[in-house]
């Protein structure tokens, strides 16, 4: 590596941490807000769950409807009919969610497994590959939302009406607190030299 890619390197780097040394104070609100829904998911697990789905319909039905509107508003392009499509079946799609929201979850407990242990891995191999300031947290993280994953992988589908909002709550609360660490640690960086 030449040594003008290294300056620039190091000039993206301190401007990173520059970036969240001014911001330790909105990264730890973030993270106790995590931490704070993440109880409340947790203390009401079957509506945090229900809620989980529901909202995802509802986001399906307005990505849907946005699909439609944007392919008869742009109605002149060939993307036309792939647009209306996509926007038909997102529509399709979030009116089955909305109407059967305890299906969904059973369905969406598979799903969510799968999603927490592909995270989970993520999380463990960056923190793993870069080492960065507070890598150990995201590590810690990363573990535990990939042991979530496995846990509701083997629980399913007993307990679906639950277990979406106790893992989403727990993962939640764990996300919270690497948050928190890396604005405690952000706070520590020195500020540049004037």
């Amino acid at each position: 590596m030449s040594s003008a890619s290294q300056t620039q390197l190091s000039n993206v780097v301190a401007s990173e941490l520059e970036g969240l040394r001014k911001n330790w104070f909105w990264l730890l609100v973030l993270g106790i807000a995590l931490v704070v829904v993440g109880a409340l998911a947790i203390g009401s697990a079957c509506i945090a769950g229900l809620t989980t789905v529901i909202v995802l319909g509802i986001l399906f039905l307005v990505g849907g409807i946005v699909d439609v509107v944007t392919a008869f508003w742009a109605h002149c392009w060939r993307g036309f009919w792939l647009q209306l499509l996509g926007g038909i079946l997102y529509l399709v799609l979030g009116f089955l969610i909305v109407q059967h929201p305890v299906e969904t979850m059973v369905t969406f407990t598979l799903v969510l497994a799968a999603a927490f242990m592909v995270g989970g891995l993520f999380r463990i191999v960056s923190a793993l590959a870069d080492r960065f300031h507070g890598w150990g947290w995201v590590l810690l993280n990363g573990v535990i939302t990939l042991a979530l994953g496995i846990m509701i992988w083997r629980q399913w589908p007993d307990s679906s009406l639950v277990v979406i909002g106790i893992f989403v709550g727990i993962d939640m609360i764990f996300a919270g607190w690497s948050w928190i660490m890396m604005a405690l640690a952000a706070r520590s960086v020195p500020a540049p030299p004037s």
